[in-house]
């Protein structure tokens, strides 16, 4: 069984997909393992840390000869995976709905596309959650970039020359990304709220010592979809929702948004009309930038500035952490072949009717398979 580490190929992305530590995990399960030169530079792992691991590094067509699996972080492009073998596993974040092109061509290939982001939310698959492990780095960095660009101090101070007041900081979305989020600003100092369309997520909010903020004259409304996800809210949700946010918004000095839907793009959550009660110098973080953006005016990449109010756009936010997101991503991916281990077959096997199967495996036999890809 050789499985090979492609390196990244799309603009700023520093992460990869092995690291020396899961290299020689996956030689302890018997596998030959091949590293593509440069594969680590980003995330500050070189060439010579992955051949003292056990990997053979070498260029791209030497890598992909006769390997069985391949690993990446974002999906290649398929005319790079020129001479792979027939029926090669290849394990990435693939962006199905977003590249379904590519998706075509990986079938078109007979590659066997896993899809990454598809692993459901379930106990057994919570160490293999690609989503999880990069947008809880993400909800930490955001916090940090917010206290980068912001012009004040997040703590409460008092000095001889007088107090510095508490920064306020609001996150909108209280996923993964959103309780890091929490906590990051809460250990910086700031009065942190939150709010969130799942009422369930309340609690969360108030255990780790931030103010929840949540419509609760709209009966019958939980916004949660399948596998916790977040579900588009009715009308008079939304209404109720933007009400309430505008009066709180005015107060805030930072925002995050996180609101992210699977499949559709992301909600929008704040208005120019709202960017504008906010008081010059306060900054909103908009995680969801590459998703279409939470925050109307947002620009994937930039900084921009609008009623004196800095919105940072931010792209790939988990990459700007580069080394630590790729030794959790990496994990991922060992926790998920690792799980599907044969010894006898010297590689995983992944069963048809298995939860997991069925959710992240795109192509198959040179077709597309996967049903929500179908539907």
């Amino acid at each position: 069984m050789k499985i090979a580490v492609l390196k990244e190929t799309a603009a700023g992305e520093p992460r990869v997909a092995a690291t020396p530590e899961t290299v020689k995990k996956f030689i302890a399960l018997g596998a030959t393992m091949a590293v593509e030169a440069g594969a680590g530079v980003g995330a500050s792992i070189a060439d010579a840390d992955y051949a003292a691991a056990g990997a053979t590094v070498g260029d791209r067509a030497s890598v992909l000869k006769d390997a069985d699996i391949l690993l990446g972080v974002q999906g290649p492009e398929p005319a790079s995976l020129a001479g792979v073998k027939a029926g090669a596993w290849l394990a990435a974040g693939l962006n199905p709905f977003g590249e379904r092109a590519r998706v075509d061509a990986y079938a078109a290939a007979n590659v066997e596309a896993l899809a990454m982001e598809f692993m459901p939310r379930i106990t057994r698959a919570q160490s293999m959650d690609i989503l999880s492990s990069q947008s809880n780095l993400a909800g930490y960095k955001a916090v940090v970039d917010a206290a980068s660009v912001y012009g004040r101090a997040f703590p409460m101070m008092m000095t001889a020359a007088g107090t510095v007041s508490a920064a306020r900081a609001f996150i909108m979305g209280v996923g993964v990304a959103g309780l890091q989020a929490i906590a990051t600003a809460r250990r910086l100092g700031a009065q942190v709220s939150a709010t969130d369309v799942r009422s369930a997520t309340k609690e969360q909010i108030m255990s780790l010592g931030a103010k929840p903020i949540f419509v609760e004259n709209v009966a019958g409304i939980e916004g949660e979809g399948s596998g916790g996800y977040a579900t588009e809210m009715s009308p008079e949700y939304q209404k109720a929702q933007a009400e309430l946010v505008s009066g709180h918004l005015a107060k805030q000095d930072i925002v995050i948004t996180t609101a992210l839907i699977p499949g559709r793009p992301a909600p929008r959550l704040i208005s120019d009309a709202q960017i504008a009660t906010m008081r010059p110098g306060s900054v909103i973080i908009d995680l969801a930038v590459e998703a279409g953006g939470n925050v109307e005016g947002a620009v994937a990449g930039e900084i921009v500035e609008k009623h004196g109010v800095k919105i940072v756009g931010f792209k790939n936010v988990p990459g700007r952490l580069a080394a630590d997101a790729s030794a959790l991503f990496s994990r991922n991916l060992y926790n998920f072949l690792s799980a599907f281990w044969d010894k006898d077959k010297g590689g995983p096997v992944l069963p048809d009717e298995d939860e997991i199967t069925q959710a992240v495996r795109l192509t198959q036999g040179g077709k597309v398979v996967n049903q929500r890809l179908l539907a």
